[in-house]
């Protein structure tokens, strides 16, 4: 077993990977989805800035989710990578802080963000007379920045309990990152108060949303259904069922880590969980949003043949 030394404040983070050929691969796999997921993420938003004829609010909204998962990405994968290149485990108290609240910032604004975006496609298709009202610029800019303002200050609270609480155990996390509950564990105080405000947290920022965007995707299902345009059903339906996927890939292993007793709690499973939401979703949305949208894909063929000239 071994030993940590119990006079310093760092941490050590076990990580992902085990020393071996397969742990090699899963690092390797690893890196190209992050790559994937800061290109892809990065073209969304900077296409999405460029393209005047994606300034409207569905795509405002989007360019602010792929800003997000750029952002949620970067917090997790290259700390995480330095430390398997390198052999060196060790975090900082003060960097294990500012990692958990980059973490639990974007972790309770994603999800927000994702309920703002399926108001949006509710008031779009079920209300297109009053879509200017409802989904006015300003309106936007309130969903945005309530989606960061609240994250914010729920990451703050957290944030400072962790940094505030005596870690007089081992001070290695077992996991990849400076998260909650695999912090909570090497507490030497009773933390069941403070665990009981992650479960309502918790409830606050992932089971309230998805409920509200199932319903907000279950009432358009429900108005395309009668409409004439099979070509505007599709596109309904797409949109639905991609949004719906992805926000289940993210909140459905968030929620069972968060939500599960301490006592059934299994670090190997909490870490193959938080690859979903950390990893594995930031790289789908650029790929879903971009590859089964027309409009997206057709302003970047605009803005490569303005860039280099070509025609494509």
């Amino acid at each position: 077993m071994e030993n940590y030394n119990q006079t310093s404040t760092d941490f050590t983070l076990l990580g992902l990977f085990p020393p071996s050929r397969i742990g090699l691969f899963l690092f390797i796999l690893t890196i190209l989805i992050f790559l994937m997921a800061l290109i892809g993420n990065l073209s969304m938003t900077l296409l999405i800035l460029l393209d005047t004829r994606l300034h409207t609010p569905m795509y405002f909204l989007l360019s602010q989710l792929s800003f997000m998962d750029l952002n949620y990405i970067s917090t997790i994968v290259p700390k995480m990578a330095s430390n398997y290149l390198f052999g060196i485990k060790s975090i900082s108290f003060i960097g294990c802080g500012v990692q958990s609240f980059f973490f639990l910032t974007l972790a309770g604004a994603e999800p927000l963000l994702s309920a703002s975006m399926a108001y949006d496609r509710y008031v779009a298709i079920c209300f297109p007379l009053h879509y200017a009202i409802h989904m006015s610029k300003r309106v936007c800019v309130l969903m945005i920045t309530g989606s960061w303002v609240v994250g914010s200050i729920n990451s703050c609270a957290h944030t400072a309990y962790l940094l505030r609480i005596p870690y007089c155990r081992s001070r290695a996390i077992n996991h990849f990152f400076c998260d909650v509950p695999a912090m909570v564990t090497l507490a030497c105080m009773d933390t069941w108060v403070y665990e009981y405000t992650v479960f309502v947290s918790t409830i606050s920022f992932l089971f309230f949303p998805f409920i509200g965007i199932t319903y907000s995707y279950g009432r358009v299902l429900f108005a395309v259904y009668h409409m004439p345009s099979s070509e505007g059903k599709k596109k309904a339906y797409s949109t639905c069922s991609t949004h719906l996927t992805v926000v289940t890939l993210y909140c459905a292993p968030f929620a069972y880590t968060y939500l599960h007793p301490r006592s059934l709690r299994s670090p190997t499973k909490d870490k193959v969980l938080a690859v979903f939401y950390t990893i594995i979703t930031p790289m789908l949305n650029p790929v879903i949003y971009s590859l089964r949208n027309k409009e997206v894909m057709g302003a970047l063929r605009r803005n490569i043949q303005r860039i280099f000239f070509v025609k494509v």
